[in-house]
């Protein structure tokens, strides 16, 4: 799988988006790795809020949530789907499929991540895409 990766200086000085990027690798399901972006804003011992953008966002759809929850002392983490935002960007349209965004966050929400018992919110299709692989560690769920 061939990817693109957005350069980080395109991302500067973004109107209310003082958050700082944060990184996961993941297996592409063709041996490679992808790298997904994520937030993670909040006390680390603090409960767990995933939110998950659809199209055509990515996590500064949330901007102006993070911090309301976090100031209700909630942990928020905010990943940018494969192909949008900072995350990387397969370059062949037969890459992205719906079966593939569900494994791919999988891999980046549970086992790189390690999250449990969160609470989902989803906007758009990142709520379906997302609530299969965090069903069984999902304290509730809104999109």
């Amino acid at each position: 799988m061939h990817v693109l990766r957005t350069p980080d200086d395109r991302f500067a000085d973004l109107p209310d988006f003082p958050f700082a990027p944060r990184y996961v690798e993941i297996d592409d399901g063709e041996g490679r790795l992808l790298r997904v972006h994520h937030l993670d804003e909040g006390p680390r011992d603090g409960p767990v809020v995933l939110l998950i953008h659809g199209e055509p966002s990515w996590c500064f759809l949330y901007r102006t949530m993070i911090p309301v929850l976090v100031d209700a002392g909630l942990r928020c983490v905010a990943p940018d789907l494969v192909g949008f935002g900072r995350s990387d960007k397969p370059t062949e349209p037969g890459d992205y499929t719906y079966a593939r965004h569900v494994e791919w966050m999988r891999c980046a929400v549970l086992e790189v991540l390690d999250l449990r018992d969160v609470t989902l919110v989803g906007q758009d299709w990142g709520g379906p895409a997302e609530s299969g692989p965090t069903s069984e560690n999902a304290s509730g769920a809104a999109w």
